[in-house]
């Protein structure tokens, strides 16, 4: 309890910014389908939403050199504030996209800033419960954003007004914190190239978890709609998923473990062709089919940036670790740049379904590249423990460090 006292304001930021900034993505997917954008213009959003991200991660410990941690922090709220209060000013899907696009780098800068606080607060004593509060925070507010949609009113000037309120409202633990602003970590370099020489499995495996997640989660309201869900039945929809994926932790943890994580990677993803299977089937099965099999998707698919992610550190040395960490959530924000508009577009030609054929093609794949390197080479004796890795900041690699390390 003393620790997570210590990291009040820290948390509050976290929850205040996923309140914000989580609530946004399906909320303008369900307002763009109202206010007549086409399907391909609501996954044009989500694309430029990690656009935006990506600028953040790169952006962000650069401006915290020059101007210190809080101020960054609050550049990047104002950024978010902006782009969710501007949204019923300018209704057009351009416009909306530049939105997203400052939310994305707001939501990365905030994370930036959040995370290389924490790692300068943290002793090796009080990492592991650190984490662990973190990781519930986070996921508990990214729980409640997805629940909000349930109560916000599509392409309302006072749902967007609410949303930007939380994101400014994140300013306000750091700005009254008395602990004293660290010092700025050094940006890791980007070499996405690590990546693939550490471990080729592991880079195609975060791609896989991009495509997979973005499409989901910001194309996941279209397909919803699509098959007949209300609002707050989105909202279920929307939170099972992300709960589905919580629940996952500890088992899929405890395999990678104890077997070859090429071999997990390989079972997630046939679990993930399995429920695809199952949601395109129960699609018309009523709501508390689809809310079954959105978990069970969660559940297949949501551990495997992890699972790649310590696949890839067992072949990395402890020098390269942060520089890895930066490498692999690079590719894992190509892939969701690409998966929301190419997602949008299958559902625009040929039906809800569409979705989650894509994604099974993209799992069949990462199936057939795995069983294609477990014959490459061996399992390395050494291994790293499985750590549940957030997709928040570059930052996130030095938190984990100690952790792969030992």
């Amino acid at each position: 309890m003393r620790l997570i006292i210590s990291f009040t304001a820290l948390f509050l930021a976290v929850i205040f910014v996923q309140l914000g900034s989580g609530g946004v993505a399906p909320l303008d997917a369900i307002s763009g389908l109202k206010l007549g954008f086409a399907k391909t213009e609501v996954g044009m959003l989500g694309s430029a939403h990690f656009l935006g991200f990506f600028a953040g991660c790169w952006a962000a410990p650069r401006l915290m050199g020059s101007v210190g941690h809080v101020r960054s922090f609050a550049a990047f709220s104002a950024l978010g504030t902006i782009g969710i209060a501007a949204h019923m000013m300018l209704v057009n899907p351009l416009a909306w996209a530049v939105m997203r696009m400052l939310t994305g780098l707001a939501v990365a800068g905030c994370y930036t800033v959040i995370e290389a606080w924490l790692q300068s607060s943290v002793t090796n004593e009080t990492r592991g419960r650190a984490m662990a509060s973190y990781r519930i925070v986070d996921i508990g507010a990214s729980l409640g954003a997805q629940l909000m949609i349930g109560v916000l009113t599509p392409s309302s000037y006072a749902s967007y007004n609410l949303l930007a309120i939380l994101c400014c409202a994140a300013l306000l633990p750091l700005a009254l914190t008395r602990n004293t602003e660290p010092e700025t970590p050094p940006a890791p370099r980007l070499r996405p190239r690590l990546a693939w020489d550490r471990s080729p499995l592991a880079a195609l495996a975060v791609v896989v978890s991009g495509v997979t997640g973005a499409a989901f989660r910001f194309v996941g309201p279209v397909y919803a709609d699509g098959v007949g869900l209300t609002l707050d039945q989105i909202a279920a929809f929307l939170a099972l998923y992300v709960l589905g994926g919580w629940i996952a932790q500890l088992p899929v943890g405890w395999l990678a473990d104890r077997y070859d994580r090429r071999s997990v990677l390989i079972g997630l993803s046939v679990a993930a062709l399995a429920a695809s299977a199952l949601t395109i089937f129960l699609s018309g099965a009523g709501h508390q089919a689809v809310y079954i099999a959105a978990a069970f998707f969660g559940f297949a698919t949501l551990p495997i940036y992890s699972v790649a992610a310590a696949h890839a550190h067992d072949f990395a040395n402890n020098s390269e670790r942060v520089e890895l960490s930066a490498a692999l959530m690079f590719l894992y924000a190509l892939g969701a740049i690409a998966s929301p508009i190419l997602a949008s577009v299958l559902i625009e030609a040929f039906g809800p379904s569409a979705m989650f054929l894509f994604l099974s093609t993209v799992h069949l794949a990462l199936v057939a590249f795995g069983l294609i390197r477990m014959s490459a080479r061996p399992t390395p004796e050494g291994r790293t423990r499985y750590t549940w890795v957030p997709r928040t900041s570059f930052q996130i690699g030095r938190l984990l460090r100690r952790d792969r390390e030992e």
